[in-house]
């Protein structure tokens, strides 16, 4: 009977074992662990029948265009995957999550954009990553943040890479290999290595690095620039296919222990194409930093945007900062801002930054120094009810913000340079004398603004004019008013401005004329005068019909009156009118014969005639 029993189960395990292998793929099941290997099967997606015990799987060759959540999970014996060289294009984020026992992953092959923070997430003891021949422009800084201390192989080579995640890279503790090569890195951040104690090949050849920094981790091991014959406790370092600027920020790689390779410098001129390691050491010099171009001198009023400009060469090419009158280097902040290109700005220039800046050049071999002095006037106080000239700007600015009204406006020109004439209740007319010493002008700008409105207001005017019409004033209101000539900087080919000159003035009090309204008010007029006459015309015409429905009763009571006279050749007294209004009845019955009757009878009948005639005009009437 149990002998029984153990076939029955050996038949029903049978079956569900053989189904638990995918079609076209072969299972492998060597205890204690099952593989699973789909090379070149034909698969459009990961087979949803994979046995959630295996341990290795292999799906390489194939046409896999995406990795989703459900194609893994439960699976957390998995200990080795392999999706190279399929189609896959997106990684649904924590597509992998679960596989805390994944120590190999190949996705290499493939034609993946970008990685994400969230995509690899999920991998606590990832060993080997491999990433090579994707299309990888962009790697998120916590992409490898789960297996940062447990990596030991990275493998991006093959990718368009132009930066990578370097924070992350310096957490990489226990990496041995790191393959960075064919890609578009051009710069190295000093010292990203350093913590690297386990690397022993780095690979960073075909790239754009014109320099490779001497890191800690190359001073404290020996580096060789091949792997064959060398220690095992060296660093193995390729560069090769670089661009590289043989001066002396490499001495120190021109000094490696080496076998002979085919690196060869791109500059400077006097040793382009020649080989790397033929350069005598000599050779590999650098030239000290010389200030080509700066501000000398700068004057700006308080509240102006100051531009100071610096710039420098070298080989290799220097780097600018700049350090305060007080001793203290400028750091970017909300006021101040440095540029690569040497130039200090700041943004709102007070009475407290004027000094003598430095202008601080640098590169490996030396540094080079430049003094440039800022002038800040202060803004005129109106204390008297006059106001002091304002001095004269000398160099450079961006933007002139002029003085506040005070107690007292004077409506004449604060400055030679600039006049306001024409001036009316809501316009002026400017009027600027070039200077000779802003020579390619631009255009003219024109700012101001009012005694009681903060606000700038600009006109750009173009180079050819000498006067502008400001217009939208407002009456009676002070205003200040600054012209500027834009020229160009000729060394730095930057855009500066000088101020011409500034002028307060005062509006005429009173609203100006204003068309607007006296249009409307004919507008209305001519409205009216229309209306009227409509009206009058309709009330005409009602007049007219009045009268001719009055006329029309006239003659219809003619007819019933000569209706009772008939009856009897005489006025029955049921026929009389009432007291009082026979005459008008009889005047209203004549004018209606002498409108209506064919004869034409145009006098009333007369009270006392005779009978006989009476009867002959009523037959006449009853005829008609």
């Amino acid at each position: 009977m149990e002998r029984l029993l153990l076939c029955v189960l050996a038949l029903c395990l049978g079956p569900s074992r053989a189904q638990l292998c995918p079609t076209r793929c072969m299972c492998q099941n060597l205890s204690p662990s099952l593989a699973v290997l789909c090379a070149r099967t034909g698969l459009l997606f990961v087979p949803p029948s994979i046995d959630r015990r295996t341990v290795e799987l292999r799906l390489t060759d194939n046409f896999i265009a995406a990795v989703r959540r459900r194609d893994f999970a439960n699976m957390t014996r998995l200990a080795h995957l392999t999706l190279s060289r399929n189609a896959i294009r997106q990684l649904v984020p924590y597509a992998f999550a679960g596989l805390r026992g994944l120590r190999a992953l190949h996705l290499d092959g493939n034609r993946l954009l970008a990685l994400s923070g969230q995509q690899l997430r999920g991998l606590p003891n990832l060993r080997h990553l491999i990433l090579s021949n994707n299309q990888l422009r962009d790697i998120a800084p916590g992409a490898f943040d789960d297996f940062a201390g447990t990596l030991e192989d990275l493998d991006v080579s093959y990718n368009n890479l132009a930066w990578l995640p370097w924070e992350t890279i310096r957490r990489l503790g226990n990496v041995n290999s790191l393959g960075l090569d064919h890609n578009l890195i051009a710069h190295v951040p000093q010292g990203v290595f350093a913590n690297l104690h386990k690397l022993a090949r780095l690979d960073m050849t075909s790239n754009r690095l014109k320099k490779i920094p001497p890191d800690p981790l190359f001073l404290r091991r020996p580096v060789y620039a091949k792997a064959r014959g060398s220690p095992l406790s060296s660093l193995v370092l390729g560069f090769g296919g670089n661009p590289l600027h043989c001066n002396c920020e490499l001495l120190w790689l021109r000094r490696l222990a080496r076998e002979d390779d085919l690196e060869t410098c791109a500059s400077p001129p006097a040793l382009l194409g020649k080989s790397f390691w033929s350069v005598p050491e000599e050779e590999f010099a650098c030239e000290p930093p010389v200030i080509t171009h700066h501000t000398g001198r700068l004057v700006v009023m308080e509240g102006q945007v100051a531009t100071l400009r610096c710039q420098g060469a070298g080989d290799p090419e220097p780097a600018v900062h700049w350090v305060s009158p007080e001793g203290k280097v400028v750091a970017n902040g909300s006021r101040m801002l440095a540029y690569e290109n040497g130039s200090l700005q700041i943004l709102v220039a007070t009475v407290k930054d004027a000094g003598a800046f430095a202008c601080v050049a640098s590169n490996a071999a030396g540094d080079a120094t430049a003094s440039v002095e800022l002038l800040v006037h202060p803004l005129p106080q109106l204390a008297d009810g006059t106001r002091p000239p304002a001095p004269a700007a000398s160099g450079p600015s961006d933007i002139l913000t002029s003085a506040k009204a005070g107690a007292h406006e004077s409506a004449a020109p604060q400055d030679r340079g600039v006049l306001v004439s024409a001036l009316s209740a809501s316009s002026a007319l400017i009027r600027w004398f070039p200077q000779r010493s802003v020579p390619g002008v631009r255009m003219y700008q024109i700012q101001y603004n009012s005694s009681s409105d903060d606000t700038l207001v600009y006109r750009m005017i173009p180079p050819s004019n000498k006067a502008f019409l400001v217009k939208d004033l407002a009456a009676g209101r002070a205003y200040d008013l600054c012209v500027l000539a834009v020229s160009a900087d000729g060394p730095t080919a930057l855009p500066a401005t000088r101020s011409l000159g500034c002028v307060r003035f005062r509006t005429w009090p009173g609203s100006p004329p204003c068309h607007a309204r006296h249009a409307h008010f004919l507008g209305g007029t001519m409205i009216v005068g229309i209306g009227g006459l409509i009206v009058a015309s309709i009330l005409l015409f009602i007049l007219l019909l009045t009268s001719r429905c009055k006329a029309h009763d006239g003659h219809r009571m003619a007819k019933v009156r000569h209706g009772c006279s008939q009856t009897n050749g005489g006025q029955p007294p049921a026929c009389r009118a009432p007291d009082g209004a026979e005459d008008s009845t009889g005047d209203l019955t004549g004018v209606a014969l002498s409108k209506d009757g064919e004869k034409g009878l145009g006098h009333p009948w007369p009270r006392g005639g005779h009978e006989g005639d009476a009867l002959s005009q009523e037959e006449d009437v009853v005829k008609d």
